[in-house]
C-alpha cells in the first residue's frame, strides 16, 4: 500500500457507484466551472486548457499498488479534485486501466468539454460516463455553473447529445436540483426537454448533500424530488444517502492517516463515509478523525444536520 497516496483515494462510498476507488487527474481545484453547489469549494483555477497535469505512469503504478492489497471496489471512478477531462491523456489512462483489471471504469465529468471531438474520443473506452446537466437555459447555466469563458450553454448541451449518441457504454445523466433555482415547473420543463434530447440510459436526480461553495445553494428534499420525477422520461432515479448499515460492525482494514486524508482532500466526508469506504468500524473511524482534528489537519463542518470532516486547505485564490 502506498505510504502517501497522491492520485488514488478511497474506496469511497458513492451514492451512485457503490464503493468507488477514486483517481484524481488534476490538482485542487482546476475546473471548467465554478459551481455554486460544489462540495470542494470555490474553483481556484478556471480553465479550458487540457494538458498532462499528472504523469499517467505514476498514476498507474499507484493504482496497481492499491489494487494489489486485495480490496476490490465496485468501480474505478475517475473524478477527484477538479474536472478530469482537462487531463489530456485521460483516454490513455482509461485504456491502460482496462488492460490491468476487470473492474469497470466510470468517468464523472461536468460534461463541459464533450463538444470537443478529442474529449469524446478519449472517453470511448470507459464503461460508464456520468455527466451533469444543472440547467436548461443559458441564464441559469451561468448562474449555477459559472462556466469558463468559451463554454456556452448550447455548446455544452449539444456536446452531451453528440457524446451520448456515439458512446458504446452507458451514460447516466445527473441533474442536481437547487431550491428556488431549478425546482420550479418552468426550470424543470426546460431541463427535461434537453434531457430527452440527450437520451441517457438513466436520469439521476440529486441535490446538495455536503457543504456547498455558496451558502445560498440550498437542497431540495427527497420527498420533493420524488414528485419532480414526472417531468422526465425514461428511467429516473432519486440519489439518496448511503445507508448507515454499509459501515462494518467490525474492523476489516486499519487505514493509515494518509488514506483518510486522501479521501478528505477530495471532498468533505462524515465518519460514516470514512467507515463505509475504508471498511473500518465506525468507532475506529471517529477516533482517527478526532485525532486528525486535534492535530489541526482536519476541521468539522455542519450541513444538513450532519457533521462533515474536511482538510484544512489554504484560502482560495482566484487565478482566472
Amino acid at each position: 500500500m502506498p505510504a502517501d497516496r497522491k492520485y488514488v483515494y478511497g474506496p469511497v462510498p458513492s451514492r451512485r457507484l457503490g464503493r468507488s476507488l477514486g483517481i484524481d487527474l488534476v490538482p485542487f481545484k482546476i475546473c471548467t466551472y465554478d459551481c455554486i453547489y460544489c462540495q470542494l469549494g470555490l474553483t481556484t483555477h478556471k480553465t479550458l486548457k487540457r494538458r498532462v497535469y499528472y504523469p499517467v505512469d505514476e498514476i498507474l503504478a499507484e493504482l496497481q499498488q492499491v489494487l494489489s492489497a486485495g480490496d476490490t471496489p465496485d468501480y474505478i471512478g475517475i473524478a477527484g479534485s477538479g474536472e478530469p477531462t482537462l487531463h489530456s491523456q485521460i483516454g490513455v489512462l482509461i485504456q491502460e486501466i482496462k488492460q490491468r483489471t476487470a473492474i469497470p471504469v466510470a468517468v464523472l465529468t461536468n460534461g463541459a468539454l464533450l463538444w470537443q471531438p478529442a474529449v469524446r474520443k478519449a472517453l470511448m473506452p470507459a464503461d460508464l460516463v456520468l455527466p451533469s446537466l444543472d440547467a436548461g437555459d443559458p441564464q441559469l447555466f451561468q448562474r449555477i455553473n459559472r462556466a469558463c469563458s468559451g463554454v456556452t450553454f448550447d455548446r455544452m448541451a449539444n456536446g452531451l447529445i453528440q457524446f451520448t449518441d456515439q458512446f458504446p457504454g452507458q451514460v447516466w445523466l445527473e441533474i442536481l436540483l437547487l431550491a428556488g433555482l431549478t425546482d420550479t415547473p418552468a426550470a424543470l420543463t426546460r431541463i427535461a426537454e434537453w434531457a430527452a434530447r440527450i437520451k441517457p440510459a438513466r436520469v439521476q436526480l440529486n441535490t446538495v448533500c455536503r457543504p456547498p461553495a455558496e451558502r445560498y445553494a440550498r437542497p431540495v428534499s427527497i420527498e420533493q424530488m420524488q414528485t419532480l420525477k414526472v417531468f422526465f422520461a425514461g428511467p429516473v432515479e432519486i440519489i439518496g444517502e448511503i445507508p448507515a448499515q454499509q459501515a462494518p460492525s467490525t474492523t476489516i482494514h486499519t487505514p493509515g492517516d494518509s488514506e483518510i486524508m486522501a479521501m478528505l482532500s477530495r471532498r468533505p466526508c462524515t465518519a460514516e463515509d470514512i467507515a463505509a469506504g475504508l471498511r473500518l468500524h465506525l468507532n475506529e473511524a471517529l477516533k482517527k478523525l478526532q485525532q486528525l482534528v486535534a492535530s489541526g489537519r482536519v476541521h468539522t463542518l455542519l450541513a444538513n444536520k450532519k457533521i462533515f470532516y474536511a482538510t484544512n486547505k489554504p484560502a482560495n485564490q482566484c487565478l482566472n
